[in-house]
């Protein structure tokens, strides 16, 4: 595998302690919104109360901005097989048959 975009300052974490870290913020996020939920449901306002926010968030290896640019690129192309195509292959077929039937008739 290329060493090419790597360097030995920012080591990446394994996949699995990224995972496993996600999972505990996950958790902790849960956990305190339940805890909240109660209180709400005991009296307390909801206004005052503090929602918990992910403290923790995995590092994404590609830019962001890229990504938004090639979402809509990818939602600018069209996809050969979509029920446009579909039904001008029925048309096309209905309109071979026509004329098929037009010269044998004839």
């Amino acid at each position: 595998m290329s060493k090419r975009h790597r360097s030995q300052e920012a080591v990446p974490l394994p996949r699995a302690e990224q995972r496993a870290h996600a999972h505990g913020e996950r958790h902790r996020v849960n956990s305190e919104l339940h805890e909240l939920a109660e209180l709400v449901s005991h009296g307390v306002e909801p206004d005052d109360v503090i929602e918990p926010g992910a403290k923790w968030k995995p590092l994404h290896h590609h830019d962001a901005e890229k990504a938004v640019k090639k979402l809509d690129h990818a939602r600018n192309l069209r996809h050969w097989k979509v029920k446009e195509w579909k039904r001008r292959t029925t048309v096309r077929r209905q309109k071979a048959a026509a004329y098929r039937n037009l010269a044998q008739s004839a």
